[in-house]
């Protein structure tokens, strides 16, 4: 007998892009959509489109964007681009918060409650090919300072703030959107520079926190992404005592697919991962969602892990007014 409830359970645990089962997924509870460039045409068919997906939702979703400022920015049809993170922190604390507060407002008005943002990298490597002006600094009491300050006016503006790339991408030589970079650094290395922003932001109760697709040797000495690792999110749970929502990168990048779709979302939610970011609503995607309820149905450790992670996602969404 087909669960209709854990269906909705495990639909509340992914966000979608746009496609061709977006609606079907919205019909059964999916947990959030996010927007890409693809999507943003102007200001009024943007707003259109959300309050479209809105009413076609079965449970009220998180409604997301990546929306850094410079690189990655998703609204480059409608204006200029904003300074990337690291420029704007240049201009000082002051630029910092006005372009941040700028950027809230105007997501705001088309109706995104949620911005893949800041960036808690500390770009150590000048040859990193992802992040570079992505993150404030080299300088880990800089990006700590530019993460606070950036979070604390997206959560004055009604806007949830995700910081990324737990538990940092900041050494990277590799683009995890093409194969899965290795961070081959010891643990103390580890805790002094790349998580100390991560371990600030859970200290200032930061809502939600992205996994990235990076293998780091100090947690598992088998090739595993961190996104997958019981080790890696196990210590932002227990060791750094984070309560909140754990979301992973991109699920269709490469850093993470060989692993096979099923598998990887088996092993991210017994590693303790609450949420999963796919950037197509399609066939395939669909076909994975609803392979993962059946699966749900017959293995008790699943189902109570996805209990556990419902309850931190209704929690967010209570504390920022979606239920």
């Amino acid at each position: 007998m087909y669960d209709y409830f854990m269906e909705k359970l495990v639909y509340q645990m992914f966000i979608l892009g746009t496609g061709e089962y977006l609606e079907k997924a919205l019909s059964k509870g999916l947990g959030g959509v996010i927007f890409f460039t693809r999507d943003i045409n102007s200001k009024e068919q943007f707003q259109t489109l959300i309050q479209d997906i809105v009413k076609k939702s079965l449970i009220s979703p998180f409604l997301s964007i990546d929306q850094e400022g410079g690189r990655v920015e998703r609204t480059e049809n409608i204006h200029n681009r904003y300074l990337s993170p690291r420029f704007a922190f240049q201009k000082g604390e002051e630029f910092l918060a006005e372009q941040t507060a700028n950027i809230a407002e105007e997501l705001r008005e088309y109706g995104i409650n949620l911005n893949f943002a800041p960036c808690a990298d500390v770009n150590t490597n000048p040859k990193n090919p992802i992040i570079g002006e992505r993150a404030f600094s080299d300088n880990v009491e800089d990006v700590m300072l530019g993460v606070q300050i950036v979070s604390n006016i997206y959560r004055k503006n009604g806007i949830i703030p995700c910081v990324k790339h737990y538990p940092g991408h900041g050494d990277a030589d590799k683009d995890s959107h093409l194969t899965l970079p290795c961070i081959d650094l010891p643990m103390e290395e580890m805790e002094k520079i790349h998580i100390m922003p991560f371990k600030a932001a859970v200290e200032d109760n930061i809502e939600m926190i992205m996994a990235a697709h990076l293998h780091c040797k100090c947690f598992d000495s088998e090739i595993v992404p961190a996104s997958l690792s019981s080790n890696a999110i196990g210590y932002l749970r227990n060791k750094l005592g984070y309560k909140g929502v754990v979301i992973s990168d991109d699920m269709f990048m490469k850093g993470v697919q060989d692993f096979g779709i099923i598998e990887a979302l088996q092993m991210a939610l017994m590693a303790g991962v609450d949420m999963f970011i796919f950037r197509d609503a399609d066939e395939k995607t669909y076909s994975a969602i609803n392979e993962f309820v059946k699966i749900a149905e017959t293995r008790s450790d699943i189902k109570e892990k996805i209990i556990d992670s419902n309850k931190r996602i209704f929690n967010l969404k209570k504390q920022y007014n979606l239920v």
